[in-house]
């Protein structure tokens, strides 16, 4: 057993900051290498014991500051009256302890840096920030008794890439709130274990994924721009509060996902940038460390200790929180350098490219360190180029994420859905295109919240026609797209048809669901969730070429399509087709090969989603056409803009 600081050192007691460390030789290699992936567990402030004494360890990496020390209430925020020590092996790192110091007080780093630059800083490492408008670090002992342990053992079937990934996205702060007329109002966690989990579970989601809970100070930022890399946000409680969040879902047979932003980070004084003076965690080169489209600043992904700062952060809340995935955001802006650069305003790689060959290498290592410590989750990447192998192995060249976000599939989808059903036949390559390159990657099929901000117009009204050619249509849309292979993504709002732009400084429109459209279109996504979880033709072989077969793509003019989905076990074929135009089509004839009995397992027009319920196939009529080819021929009746799926 490794010898304690003091029983080594001796350890000055006498003043207000005690000489102590935490670090070994080991920890500062691997922090400056870029291969330190817990620093969590020795920088930031940490309770300990001393002498005999309890007070808080601090640790802070500011390579350029001339002095570091602690400031709070508990010193009237005066700067240098408890200096840390700066370590003699120029890492950069200041530390110390202090003796006395409680769990539960604010506190900043006041750094003087490079030319005399002076500067207060939140604790980078801090796992729980005071309420925005105030920016200090509190200390805090993050202790929770976890009980999703019947979660954590069978989550691998959970998470694999043959499971069922139905993933609703939310923003905690807008989803639901006590006064919607107030944007400071929030639900608490504990209030959400209440409220959120029941719901999704009831929906029949499989997953939930959180825009950043991360700490950030602007909420017009939706989280995207954080502050703090290791503390859930104090807007709702605290850090134990949100575990037992993450604990309701895994008892609900939920998993959770944390959308997680390593890509850029705000000029707030408080945080990041300028660290101690100068470019500490961010590219000193604008051409590389400024991001023209957020205003925000760009991390330094040559610097192992920005790398270690990074991959720590990512596998803090894999170990801290028990999180089933990352989604790794604005991956595009980390590989690209001239990522929202015109010409002259960025500098290729030494081999002539586009590639931040750093960052790429960030993002492997990233992916290799979460899924060899926890090979039962996913990292999911929002990548939206033709950047190859995003979600293949980094041994066979690819960046490792598990799973890719498919922005073409979503950019088609919308387009072609947004047509009138008339011109819907000129288009159809938009609408089977995405078959065409689907194998290239491990695909989830997002309809997220960026599709129904900024003028985009929520989901209801993109679809064309009247009222209620628009519900069907949406109906139809959903349809199709829990019907394509690949994992789903639906925004909150989405699933009832919000009449509105995701609006953050209020909460969604739930007074809607008195409306039978809304309602209706809520039980559609509930049973479209329980249809995809039920059959495993619509997951098992969902990344796999065998997985998916088209059935008829030719009647452009007529807009009925159909296709096959597959699973292991020819018994689990399911076949979908959706008549895409608003006539309806009695009598449609769809060949088969290989399954002479259907049954109609879900129809988009129904009654109960209020559909007319005028068309429907209780006992669809199938009769063989070629029994050496075991073909067969379908007779079925199609409602308008209608979708039906047979098993």
């Amino acid at each position: 057993m490794s010898k304690r600081y003091e029983e080594i050192h001796f350890v000055d007691s006498t003043k207000p900051v005690w000489n102590y460390s935490l670090l070994t030789e080991e920890d500062i290699q691997n922090y400056q290498w870029g291969t330190h992936y817990s620093l969590y567990e020795k920088f930031g402030s940490h309770e300990a014991e001393v002498l005999g004494v309890k007070g808080y360890y601090f640790a802070v990496w500011a390579p350029n500051a001339t002095e570091v020390s602690v400031m709070g209430n508990f010193n009237d925020w005066t700067p240098r009256t408890h200096p840390l020590f700066v370590r003699l092996d120029n890492s950069g790192i200041w530390e110390g302890f202090i003796p006395h110091f409680k769990k539960g007080e604010v506190y900043k780093y006041f750094i003087k840096g490079y030319q005399g630059h002076e500067g207060a800083k939140g604790d980078p490492f801090a796992n729980f920030w005071e309420l925005k408008p105030a920016t200090a670090s509190i200390t805090w002992n993050m202790h929770y008794d976890w009980k999703d342990e019947e979660w954590m053992k069978v989550r691998k079937e959970h998470n694999s890439l043959n499971a069922a990934w139905s993933v609703y996205e939310v923003h905690l702060a807008s989803w639901m709130r006590p006064n919607k007329f107030d944007e400071e109002s929030y639900n608490s966690y504990q209030q959400l274990i209440h409220l959120l989990v029941p719901y999704v579970k009831e929906m029949g989601f499989t997953h939930v994924e959180l825009m950043p809970v991360m700490e950030h100070p602007f909420d017009g930022s939706w989280g995207y721009q954080g502050t703090g890399f290791f503390a859930p946000t104090s807007r709702f409680g605290t850090p134990e509060d949100f575990m037992a969040l993450i604990d309701a879902f895994h008892n609900a047979g939920i998993g959770v996902i944390l959308d997680w932003v390593p890509s850029h980070f705000p000029y707030d004084s408080h945080g990041l940038f300028m660290f101690d003076g100068t470019h500490t965690y961010e590219y000193a080169d604008m051409r590389k460390g400024y991001h023209p489209d957020w205003n925000s600043y760009i991390f330094n992904y040559k610097r192992g200790e920005v790398k270690s700062f990074l991959i720590s952060s990512a596998r803090f809340w894999f170990d801290k929180f028990h999180i089933d995935g990352i989604r790794v955001d604005a991956v595009s802006s980390i590989l690209q350098l001239d990522y929202s650069r015109d010409e002259g305003e960025w500098e290729p790689n030494e081999y002539g490219g586009n590639g931040n060959i750093e960052a790429i290498a960030f993002i492997k290592d990233l992916n290799e360190t979460i899924y060899r410590d926890f090979p039962d989750v996913q990292t999911i990447a929002e990548e939206a180029t033709d950047w190859p192998n995003v979600s293949r192995p980094t041994f066979v060249g690819g960046l490792g994420f598990g799973i890719k976000w498919m922005m073409g599939w979503m950019h088609d989808t919308l387009s072609f859905f947004k047509a009138d059903p008339y011109f819907r036949q000129f288009i159809q390559d938009k609408f089977t295109f995405s078959m065409v390159y689907y194998y290239d990657e491990n695909f989830m099929l997002p309809l997220s919240h960026d599709e129904v901000v900024h003028g985009k117009s929520p989901m209801i009204y993109k679809m064309p026609g009247d009222d209620w050619q628009k519900f069907a249509n949406l109906r139809l849309l959903y349809t199709y797209m829990f019907t394509h292979p690949g994992a789903k993504l639906l925004f909150m709002g989405n699933e009832f048809a919000q009449t509105s732009e995701w609006n953050y400084h209020t909460e969604l429109s739930w007074g809607l669901l008195q409306y039978d459209s809304h309602k209706k279109m809520q039980q559609c996504v509930k049973e479209l969730n329980h249809l995809y979880r039920s059959y495993p033709a619509l997951y098992e072989l969902q990344f796999e070429p065998g997985g998916f077969e088209w059935v008829d793509v030719d009647h452009r003019a007529e807009g009925v399509v159909s296709y096959k989905r597959k699973g292991k076990d020819k018994k689990d074929d399911i076949l979908t087709i959706l008549n895409l135009t608003p006539v309806v089509r009695h009598n449609w004839k769809v060949k088969i090969y290989g399954k002479s009995s259907w049954t109609e397992v879900f129809n988009s027009d129904s009654k109960v989603f209020w559909g007319t319920g005028d068309v429907y196939n209780p006992t669809p009529e199938c009769h063989l056409v070629d029994k050496n080819a075991d073909l067969y021929e379908i007779n079925i009746h199609l409602p308008a803009l209608g979708g039906i799926i047979l098993h």
